[in-house]
């Protein structure tokens, strides 16, 4: 094993709506497919223990509690220290980890990683990035719910962070950066995005200026720049969209003989269609900004989102995204 491509991550066995045994597919899965990876996985004894003694590259971390999606998150952050996700979020503060996955509470998960793992200098507020399936390549959509309320210069961090993923998880040498707006024009918009648009045109490399929600799918940029409460809505709504589409499809294909027959000579084009618009295939929401990779998945998440988020976890890690935010922030 290569000492530069060794990755320890740190895994929430406990978090997400079918845990642990969804987890525990994904982390079987994801170190089928890397050998250079190694899981330390954390949660209560009864479950990490015996699945570690299964695996040569896994490390049970016993937590002694859990924080439920329904409790309020720093409140539990802060009641709850031995939690798996404090404790995950403590591995990677304690260098034991490079990063940290969890589908557990989203909120618990934002508050553990900023209040334990800290920020990186100079960044205010971190984002969710979230990456998005589109005709072309797939697109950096951030802040996508961290931040319902935000000043101009904080969409200016966001952009520089969120362009420093496209490059280093995303392979995009010189991402284009766009600020969602209503209209192309500088003077359109909110005064947030009337000043976030001056800011970044003066200082965000790679900006292109305002784009509006039908470039998003369309894939004019590499990194969409919002706020968080604009972000999740877009975020939701190309969300449903693709389930509508892809389920109304499917009703099409088969409501006739023909039409199945069809669909029977598609199947292998249609297989990778839908590989390529499953949100599964990116498998988690980074929180950018925090002095250390955590990943946050969805509470639906399956066995493949899981695999899929180490995977990117890894990629991550190789590139040195943290450092990568920091070098682009230090320079802005």
């Amino acid at each position: 094993m290569s000492v530069v491509d060794a990755v320890t991550l740190a895994v929430d066995a406990v978090g997400g709506d079918d845990s642990p045994a969804t987890v525990l597919e994904g982390v079987t899965a994801a170190l089928a497919a890397d050998p250079s990876l190694r899981v330390l996985l954390v949660g209560p004894d009864d479950i990490v223990t015996p699945y570690a003694a299964t695996q040569d590259r896994v490390e049970a971390i016993v937590a002694s509690e859990i924080i439920g999606m329904d409790e309020h998150a720093t409140a539990a952050v802060r009641a709850k220290k031995d939690s798996s996700i404090v404790v995950g979020a403590r591995l990677v503060r304690e260098g034991r980890a490079q990063g940290f996955f969890s589908a557990g509470n989203t909120g618990a998960m934002m508050a553990a990683c900023t209040l334990v793992m800290g920020r990186i200098e100079g960044v205010s507020r971190p984002a969710i990035a979230t990456v998005l399936p589109t005709a072309g390549s797939p697109v950096v959509l951030l802040d996508a719910g961290a931040n319902a309320d935000c000043k101009p210069e904080h969409l200016v961090q966001f952009a520089h962070m969120g362009a420093a993923y496209a490059r280093t998880v995303l392979g995009v040498q010189i991402p284009r950066v766009g600020l969602l707006n209503i209209g192309e024009e500088p003077t359109k918009g909110s005064m947030l995005a009337q000043e976030a648009h001056a800011l970044m045109l003066e200082g965000v490399p790679g900006f292109v200026g305002n784009v509006e929600g039908r470039d998003i799918p369309a894939g004019v940029v590499d990194v969409v720049v919002t706020d968080g409460f604009t972000g999740n809505v877009a975020l939701k709504l190309m969300e449903g969209m693709s389930h509508v589409l892809l389920s109304q499809f499917k009703e099409a294909l088969l409501s006739s003989p023909v039409n199945k027959m069809a669909a029977a000579v598609l199947k292998p084009a249609l297989a990778k269609l839908r590989d390529r618009l499953d949100p599964e295939s990116h498998g988690a929401a980074p929180l950018l900004g925090v002095d250390g990779l955590a990943l946050i998945g969805h509470g639906t998440s399956g066995s493949r989102a899981v695999a899929s988020a180490l995977r990117v976890g890894a990629t991550a890690v190789r590139g040195e995204l943290v450092s990568r935010i920091a070098e682009a922030l230090a320079a802005s």
